[in-house]
């Protein structure tokens, strides 16, 4: 399931604020700033803390080169 490219242009990751990066074959929103990634259920992305997973300093990076 893909995520609506408007709702990506308005979501921030709630702990830094920052923007997210969509993963589709994760299907889940990264942020390299918070080292987290919220998943998406049924094509709604669970902005919650608790269900996001720690990523690794090495996923970060990867990311970061593709938001530039």
């Amino acid at each position: 399931m893909s995520i609506n490219p408007n709702l990506l242009d308005i979501l921030v990751c709630p702990i830094s604020k920052t923007k997210l990066v969509y993963d589709k074959k994760t299907d889940e929103l990264i942020s390299t700033a918070a080292n987290l990634a919220f998943p998406i259920r049924d094509g709604i992305p669970i902005m919650l803390e608790e269900e996001a997973r720690q990523i690794t300093a090495e996923e970060a990076e990867h990311y970061r080169k593709l938001k530039s």
